[in-house]
């Protein structure tokens, strides 16, 4: 299976100390070189992921081929979500994980299949690599992580958890 990360579900499984989940969930990650910059390099305050990424013999960055079609993206998305996209269409991703609205939404207009750091949460839940979601997701939601409380509830409840 081929998975193709973008930046956010990266930095939110290395803040709930489960970066591991990852490479339990799918066993090697694909991600652009922009992806690897915002995660490494940009982001001073996420040290740690800086840290996991390097040490992730899992996690393998691959430079994307099209650029003319991540200048067309950007004119809706960041670097980041734009080169995820194109890669995963470049390898032929089965899966592309990310989190951000606007990527989200042109992943369905292009027929992707994706799925963001709360579904595979519940996956993980669901395999067993879990006990439970709940802290998970409080622990996220005090962070920076945006859920309105009617999704919150959805997931709870769809993992046996409300």
């Amino acid at each position: 299976m081929i998975i193709v990360s973008n930046t956010t579900p990266l930095i939110a499984f290395s803040s709930l100390q489960k970066f591991d989940l990852l490479k339990k969930l799918f066993g090697k990650l694909y991600v652009a070189e922009a992806v690897y910059h915002e995660a490494t390099i940009a982001k001073k305050e996420k040290d740690n992921l800086a840290f996991e990424i390097a040490q992730a013999d899992w996690i393998q960055t691959v430079k994307v081929k099209d650029r003319l079609a991540v200048d067309v993206l950007l004119d809706e998305l960041d670097l980041g979500e734009a080169e995820t996209i194109v890669l995963a269409k470049e390898i032929n991703a089965d899966w592309i994980l990310m989190d951000e609205k606007k990527g989200r939404r042109k992943l369905t207009q292009l027929g992707l299949a994706k799925i963001g750091t709360i579904g595979l949460l519940v996956k993980a839940k669901e395999i067993g690599l879990l006990a439970e979601i709940k802290p998970e997701i409080l622990t996220l939601t005090d962070t920076s992580f945006n859920l309105s409380e009617s999704v919150i509830n959805t997931v709870l409840q769809q993992a046996n958890e409300l």
